[in-house]
């Protein structure tokens, strides 16, 4: 049965109400599936309430939008229902329930539409822009209003009409990162994550997920919007998740832009890889584009850094995979892929990892990667001077590694420009240090530039530097190069302050008690303002403090003892030799033994005169 509206119908607005009036009846009137119609008549109340609440703007958009798709809704749902007066039910009873069921989520679905618009604000009509319109606050106000209307064109109407709206949000996010902020903060973030739920749009439309997936990974661009996309934990991370699986490849490669950022917290970075999400990116980075590659390696290198995470990269054969990365990428997708190898070798629970990374070539990849850089200034190369340090735990691989000529490189990365390689590098020598067990003419020179970062501003570069030197002290060679530098002793000494926070105070005891048994380097700490330094530590029950304290002050015991012996031999007081050797320690910087003699013969009188009585 057809229905026929009367010919003065008049707006759209009016025909909706009509044809709102004429189903509620006939949903009353049905006999047949009536516990569905039921559900129905709840949907025509609920839109009935909104078109009351509804101006008549028939020029607005999105009002517009919405009273078409009722008026094509309602036009075959009044068909059903006429279809169903009779208590007998009509034939294809199942395609009738079905349709029913369909009608009444269609109907339910324009309500939650027409709520939505009545909130949001947008149906007002925008007074038209003056002249000035397009700078200072009025250019403002603008896109204030165009975000309150994407954000709402996004959660109603077809799949086309969401489509239209993504693609004017993309262009207003691309403009500038003032806009991103704008449009963030009137609620873009969840519709976008609505739309990458495939019941939220049709299954089969890639477009629309595509398209939000790019939206937000603009908005992960702009740190100060990264927490809206943190606020929707789980449920964004899922359906970006299965963007990597399923969408094509523009897709995927916005979604790692996306996860780039959201899984640096370890809560998302397990999420993402305790459901699939490894295998998804190491696919990326085996067929993807160069780009998809980079931005897949990156999220691999945070995934990398959770220790429950790191046997699945093992079990999908991720190595091999991030080697090829590293061997052949463009720059960036192998600093991130030698970045997650780094990642993965770190720790000592990792030593099955390491040396899967050693036997597949990774030293000749870091190589090629290192000679790369040399040629360009913008290279990093910190994850690849940390893989090294990672691998060099084991002494085999660290011999490895010397012999193959790293070394002078790592020693010469101590002078890089940038501070985060010169700490790794400062933290290699440590790790070489410690293992090879030998003097070599490569590390000696490392010590004055280990010494030169001792005055970086970082604290944790000085402490890269420190922990470096004292892995170098156990050799006496090392020993006399640090003697000789001018600012050595003095620069490590600093270090003690309690007031140099965040900074492990046992590495610069470690290397200061390693070269206090020469006299003048004691002379050296003391006059650097060790003791004070040192006093303060004993009582904050520093490891080794107390033992260095007693060190210096040992120094100042035999000294007096020795000036007494010499009282004997030069036929004078203990008191006054002892009163002029605190004076000699106090102003002056003389040897003991023989020149301490003929000093003490040729100022004796003068000395008693100027100690105290």
């Amino acid at each position: 049965m057809e229905v026929t509206l009367p010919a003065d119908e008049g707006d759209e607005l009016g025909r909706c109400r009509r044809l709102l009036a004429s189903l509620s009846a006939a949903a009353s009137d049905a006999q047949s599936f009536r516990s569905r119609w039921t559900s129905v008549s709840a949907a025509v109340a609920r839109l009935s309430a909104a078109l009351d609440d509804l101006p008549a703007l028939p020029t607005n958009p999105l009002a517009a939008d919405l009273l078409r798709s009722l008026a094509q809704t309602l036009a075959p749902a009044l068909d059903l229902a006429a279809h169903c007066r009779s208590p007998e039910p009509p034939a294809a009873r199942l395609r009738t329930q079905s349709d029913i069921a369909a009608a009444s989520a269609a109907l339910h679905q324009l309500a939650a539409d027409a709520d939505l618009l009545l909130r949001s604000g947008t149906l007002p009509e925008p007074p038209s822009p003056p002249p000035e319109a397009a700078a200072g606050s009025s250019r403002r106000e603008l896109v204030r209003v165009e975000a309150r209307s994407l954000v709402t064109r996004l959660q109603i109407g077809s799949t086309a009409s969401r489509i239209s709206a993504l693609d004017s949000l993309l262009d207003l996010l691309r403009e500038d990162d003032k806009n991103v902020m704008v449009v963030a903060a009137h609620g873009v973030v969840p519709a976008l994550v609505r739309l990458l739920d495939s019941t939220a749009v049709a299954a089969s439309c890639h477009e629309a997920r595509d398209k939000a997936a790019a939206a937000i990974a603009r908005i992960s661009a702009v740190p100060s919007c990264r927490h809206l996309l943190l606020a929707e934990g789980a449920t964004l991370l899922n359906h970006l998740a299965r963007v990597l699986e399923s969408e094509g490849g523009a897709a995927k490669e916005k979604a790692c832009v996306a996860l780039q950022t959201l899984t640096l917290t370890r809560e998302n970075a397990i999420i993402i890889g305790s459901r699939g999400g490894i295998a998804a990116l190491l696919e990326i980075c085996r067929a993807g584009t160069p780009s998809a590659q980079a931005t897949a390696a990156a999220v691999l290198k945070n995934l990398a850094t959770v220790q429950e995470l790191r046997q699945n990269f093992l079990e999908e054969n991720g190595v091999p995979v991030l080697l090829r990365v590293l061997a052949s990428g463009i720059p960036l997708a192998q600093e991130n892929a030698v970045g997650c190898l780094c990642n993965l070798s770190a720790g000592e629970e990792s030593q099955s990892i390491k040396l899967s990374i050693f036997k597949e070539g990774a030293l000749e990849c870091i190589k090629n990667y290192w000679e790369a850089g040399e040629s360009a200034d913008d290279r990093n190369l910190e994850p690849a001077i940390g893989l090294l340090r990672n691998l060099a735990s084991f002494r085999y691989i660290a011999e490895i590694i010397v012999t193959a000529g790293f070394l002078p490189r790592i020693i010469a990365a101590l002078e890089d420009s940038k501070p985060g390689t010169r700490t790794e590098a400062a933290k290699s020598v440590a790790e070489l240090g410690l293992v090879i067990r030998r003097t070599r003419k490569e590390l000696g020179d490392a010590v004055s530039r280990l010494v030169r970062m001792l005055e970086a501003k970082a604290v944790e570069e000085k402490e890269a530097a420190t922990r470096a030197l004292a892995s170098l002290m156990s050799f006496p060679g090392y020993q006399r190069l640090l003697r000789k530098e001018e600012k050595g002793i003095v620069n490590v000494v600093q270090l003690l302050d309690p007031l140099v926070l965040d900074f492990d105070k046992r590495y610069a005891i470690s290397v200061l008690g390693s070269i206090s048994q020469s006299r003048k380097c004691r002379k050296q700490m003391v006059a650097a303002g060790a003791c004070g330094y040192l006093q303060r530590l004993v009582e904050m029950e520093v490891d080794g403090a107390k033992k260095l304290l007693e060190n210096l002050g040992r120094g100042k015991i035999l000294g007096r003892h020795f000036a007494v012996s010499i009282a004997r031999k030069l036929d004078c007081t203990r008191k006054d030799t002892l009163e002029a050797y605190v004076v000699i320690e106090e102003r002056h910087s003389i040897d003991r033994g023989k020149d301490f003699c003929t000093w003490f013969r040729q100022h004796k009188s003068i000395l008693v005169c100027r100690t105290p009585s």
